[in-house]
């Protein structure tokens, strides 16, 4: 049950990062995860620095590791259908500001 419960933490917290990064800017505009050109280990390596315990928690998932390559690995149509579906969950809420800067400063990684 734990090992059950941890790896939905980790993808909602995933999914969060989705939409807490297309929070401040909104789906209809340009938006920096939606629209960011980072790859998995930009991604990776910019959780990891900025959020150490995230970052472990996703590089030691392999569902949550595959949720986010995939995110990263889809267009920009399917990352906005993505955010919408979880624009309205509590947790995405939860991990904002944890989340915020990774959009921004996953180039630099």
């Amino acid at each position: 049950m734990v090992n059950l419960l941890s790896k939905n933490t980790v993808a909602a917290a995933l999914c969060a990062l989705a939409l807490s990064l297309a929070a401040g800017t909104g789906v209809a505009y340009a938006d920096p995860v939606i629209d960011t050109t980072c790859s998995y280990p930009q991604v990776l390596a910019a959780l990891k620095a900025e959020n150490p315990d995230l970052g472990t928690k996703v590089s030691t998932n392999p569902l949550a590791g595959a949720m986010l390559s995939n995110f990263l690995a889809s267009d920009p149509g399917k990352r906005q259908r993505i955010v919408q579906e979880f624009q309205g969950t509590e947790w995405g809420h939860e991990y904002f500001g944890a989340m915020a800067s990774i959009a921004n400063s996953c180039n630099n990684y």
